[in-house]
């Protein structure tokens, strides 16, 4: 079966003709089947004038349903030796931009002329966490972000209280995250020993906060769930530095019970925290 006109890539195929092995060091898992690929198409919800920013294109599996979604694509890849592949399998789309490079060492800036660009990538899964910061916290940002991630990540990203994480906190705090596909293991090559999620996050105009209360907000958070197992009263103390008699305090006057541990709150009360202190 087909969708959009494209063909299925045969990635074992392409790997043996150009002589490559997937690098278990880079997290290589290529995403080839096509109904997995149009998932994350669909949740994108690419519009005709949007451009897309990708992350580790691999082989140009879901880089050319891109290219027939957006106006413009640009793809960074950190592996040189999928280069050529990607030439030749991406030379039927003018409008894929490929450059090589750690995402994490480029500014989307530099990638990405305006704000409203849109993140779709079957990523790494190794950089998850670094690569969320990276792109919410830089300029411009994006307006949307849809990603093929662990699944148990994925349910992270989306949880509320009571499962909280810095994770959590750290996305939930830029905007609204939901999960939106399993994939099954099948539909990678070589297929993963974990289970795979796609998590869609809807960023807000502006973060929960404003930008003079974010370094205190993920000092924080950084505090709350510096020691999990310890009340909010001692793991507060501890990373911040203060008493545990000025951490209750501080507790006390935001109605947040001392006793009670990091994962248990919400973003408001992360704000009431950051008001009093």
């Amino acid at each position: 079966m087909t969708t959009l006109g494209l063909p299925p890539l045969d990635v074992p195929a392409l790997l043996r003709q150009y002589g490559l092995r997937p690098r278990k060091g880079l997290g290589q898992n290529f995403l080839h089947d096509n109904h997995a690929l149009q998932k994350i198409v669909t949740a994108a919800e690419i519009e005709r004038a949007d451009s897309v920013l990708e992350i580790g294109p691999g082989l140009g599996s879901l880089t050319r349903y891109l290219a027939l979604a957006a106006r413009a694509v640009t793809a960074v890849e950190l592996d040189e030796t999928l280069f050529p592949v990607l030439r030749a399998v991406l030379a039927p789309y003018p409008n894929v931009r490929l450059i090589r490079g750690d995402i994490l060492d480029l500014r989307p800036a530099d990638l990405i002329e305006a704000a409203g660009y849109l993140v779709v990538a079957n990523i790494p899964y190794y950089i998850t966490s670094a690569l969320l910061r990276h792109l919410l916290e830089g300029e411009p940002r994006p307006r949307r972000l849809v990603l093929t991630v662990q699944r148990e990540v994925a349910e992270r990203i989306c949880a509320g209280p009571g499962q909280m994480s810095l994770l959590a906190l750290s996305v939930q705090v830029y905007g609204t995250p939901r999960l939106v596909a399993h994939l099954p293991a099948g539909a990678f090559y070589p297929p993963p020993k974990v289970d795979s999620a796609v998590v869609r996050i809807e960023v807000a105009p502006q973060p929960r906060f404003p930008a003079s209360q974010m370094g205190t907000f993920f000092r924080l958070i950084k505090a709350g769930f510096s020691q999990k197992r310890k009340t909010l009263r001692n793991a507060l103390a501890g990373g911040l530095g203060i008493e545990p008699a000025a951490a209750e305090r501080l507790l006390v006057a935001a109605d947040i019970d001392p006793r009670r541990r990091a994962e248990t709150l919400s973003l408001e009360e992360w704000g009431k925290l950051i008001e009093r202190l």
